[in-house]
């Protein structure tokens, strides 16, 4: 029972009893003495004045020090956890002297946080221009790059590791390396790495596709090591497509070579009768058409090599118009796109030049300035047509137009060679109506159906290095600090509160502290289908029906991809208790333990602050002033959120009652279990 409750039952308990132990007295005073008049009035008023007096003082004492004694502990623990808190406590009753010393310290912590702010900023400026141009390199850099730290830690990635990795719950700041690109061959080549900074490099597997990575150590750093993975699964296959023949035809020609050296060397040295001449020409004349013949192979080789489609890529047909685009407009010529966009392979850049040449020469040709642009899709095939007001081209002008070069370069490529490169050709036809015309160039269909995904949005962090500076990974958990331990806090939203009796978990949410800070984007949310019904109780609460589930997966696929999100970290919830409940229970039919230590910040605020009432979420978010973004009260994500940002609130609260580990939050949690069960 709170402090409060039992100074307030007290003092009730004490004015009762004095005032009808008055009341007795007066009762027996009046049997034994029988007064009358004023002698009456005077023992009835003197006997329940003592009551009365016991009473009247409670009241002033809570009016005037109790209470504000409770709200001055408020505003000193929202000062604590954030010096410009709100003021609409201030020092009330026999406190109320205490309001300039207050604003006093108040003022003083302001000014010396803004000093040491201002400090900051100006000490940060060139660190913060060469921030500003690491991310701008980052964010064009189309490789995706890793750093992590000596204990295989991530440090940095861009955007593009981002996309590599997406729906990947193991990428995040200060998570393992490990975890994300489970290869011992990484690990240890990670642990060798020369210190000189020479690049190392390997292959490893990812989603079914083979990715060269280059490793390298950063010089004069901790142990840092940067990776840069490149996609070479095209690559390799192309290599096998034509080593396997290429190995079959050197021998072959070496062979025929050799027997045509030996029988010239004979033929040469004169000695040989002329049946033996006669069968050496014979041979010669073989070896020569079987050499012959080997060659015409391996140039057709060489020149499919130099065709191979294994080299072209993937290319949204919207993308290929829009980079076309600008240096149309410099021409003063219009292309306009029209049709069903479509993906097709292409050696985009060659691809992109052929067209810009092509409509110069059809404006050329036709005089006109605007033109469309259409992609159909043909069998196996994707036919790119520009298309004109007029007549068609003639096959003679097409020909002459293959010949022509791309660019005013001894070197530069033929028209006719990017179309073999696509094994294309291409052809001019009118249209029905007989009013327009076009240019068809056959294109290799790609095998991807849906347009591609919508630009991922900038991270509004995807670096830290001052998590190298963190302890390294260990066992001893318990001797971290607070501020330096990776956290996670989770919420779940469930069918009812009887997790024992039937009800199940139909959303996890989760946010993760790093290094002190609560990222933005490093977030699990997930609706759960419970394979039961919502009672509609539950749904006034947190607002979800049957059918915001139904489509949503089973526990059985959620709770091993919220584990691998959880990692190494601790977690935490508000009322821990109820919330590891409802995923252990389900976590021990799919096999999936929560092993590590667990944080309550209920059960910390109520260690913090044994003489204040309210320790519900909904309390201490507006003890705190912590606000719930609107409709995300209820929603497993959003109160997770806001646990987060409350445990940030109590970390410098713990510090300064020397609770500084994780340990000593344990000792506090267990301690406060044991005086509530006992």
């Amino acid at each position: 029972m709170p402090a409060r409750h039992k100074l307030l039952s007290l003092w009730l308990l004490l004015s009762g009893i004095t005032f009808f132990a008055g009341l007795f007295c007066a009762a027996w005073l009046e049997s034994q003495i029988q007064p009358t008049g004023n002698l009456r009035i005077v023992i009835w008023g003197a006997s329940l004045a003592s009551g009365l007096l016991v009473f009247l003082l409670g009241l002033i004492l809570e009016v005037r020090l109790m209470r504000p004694l409770r709200h001055l502990q408020v505003q000193v623990a929202r000062m604590a956890a954030n010096p410009d808190a709100k003021d609409d406590y201030p020092p009330e009753g026999w406190l109320a002297t205490l309001q300039p010393d207050l604003n006093h310290l108040r003022q003083g912590w302001r000014q010396d946080r803004g000093l040491l702010t201002d400090a900051r900023i100006q000490g940060a400026k060139d660190a913060a221009r060469i921030r500003q141009e690491l991310e701008a390199l980052l964010q064009v850099l189309k490789l995706p790059l890793l750093l992590c730290d000596q204990h295989q830690r991530l440090l940095l990635f861009n955007p593009a590791a981002e996309e590599l990795f997406a729906g990947n719950p193991a990428l995040g700041l200060g998570r393992r390396l490990q975890e994300l690109l489970p290869a011992p061959s990484l690990i240890d080549a990670l642990q060798n790495l020369p210190k000189d900074g020479s690049a190392r490099q390997l292959l490893l597997p990812h989603r079914n596709r083979w990715y060269l990575c280059d490793l390298r150590r950063v010089i004069a750093s901790q142990g840092e090591a940067l990776l840069m993975l490149e996609d070479t699964t095209e690559r390799q296959q192309s290599d096998t497509r034509w080593r396997k023949p290429l190995s079959t035809l050197l021998p072959a020609l070496r062979g025929h070579a050799a027997n045509l050296a030996t029988a010239g060397e004979l033929l040469s040295n004169g000695g040989t009768t002329a049946e033996l001449n006669q069968r050496l020409q014979l041979a010669m004349q073989e070896d020569s058409q079987a050499l012959s013949s080997l060659i015409n192979e391996l140039a057709k080789l060489l020149e499919a090599l130099h065709l191979d489609q294994g080299q072209l890529t993937d290319t949204w047909s919207n993308d290929l118009w829009q980079a076309l685009t600008p240096s149309l407009t410099q021409l003063e010529i219009s292309l306009t796109p029209i049709g069903i966009p479509l993906w097709l392979k292409a050696d985009t850049p060659s691809l992109l030049g052929l067209l810009q040449r092509v409509l110069l020469l059809l404006t050329e040709v036709t005089g006109k300035k605007a033109f469309e642009a259409e992609i159909q899709l043909g069998n196996n095939r994707v036919y790119l047509d520009l298309i004109w007001q007029g007549q068609p081209l003639h096959l003679k002008q097409l020909k002459e137009w293959g010949e022509l070069p791309l660019a005013n370069e001894e070197i530069s490529p033929r028209l006719g060679d990017i179309l073999r490169r696509h094994s294309s050709d291409w052809w001019s036809l009118a249209d029905a109506d007989q009013n327009f015309a076009r240019l068809r160039i056959p294109l290799p269909a790609a095998t991807r159906v849906y347009p591609p995904l919508p630009t991922i949005e900038a991270r509004p962090e995807f670096h830290d290095f001052s998590i190298a500076d963190l302890p390294p990974p260990t066992s001893e958990l318990g001797q971290l600090a607070l501020n330096q331990l990776e956290l996670v806090v989770f919420d779940t939203e469930t069918t009812g509160l009887e997790l024992r009796k039937g009800d199940k978990v139909i959303s996890i949410g989760a946010c993760r502290i790093v290094n002190g800070r609560l990222l933005a984007q490093e977030v699990f949310d997930q609706k759960v289908n419970p394979g039961r019904s919502i009672p509609p109780a539950s749904t006034k609460i947190h607002g979800l029906v049957d059918a915001d589930v139904e489509k949503s997966p089973p526990m059985s696929v959620v709770l091993p991809r919220f584990r691998e999100f959880v990692g190494n970290g601790v977690l935490v919830a508000h009322n821990a208790a109820f919330d590891l409940l409802a995923v252990t229970l389900e976590g021990a039919e799919t096999g999936v333990e929560f092993t590590m230590p667990v944080l309550d910040t209920l059960l910390l605020s109520r260690g913090l602050d044994k003489n204040l009432e309210g320790h519900g979420l909904d309390a201490l978010a507006k003890r705190f002033q912590l606000t719930f973004p609107p409709n995300t009260r209820h929603t497993a994500l959003g109160d997770a959120r806001v646990t987060a940002e409350l445990l940030l609130a109590l970390l410098p609260r713990l510090e300064a009652r020397g609770i500084n580990t994780l340990q000593a939050a344990l000792e506090l949690q267990a301690s406060l279990m044991q005086s509530k069960t006992s």
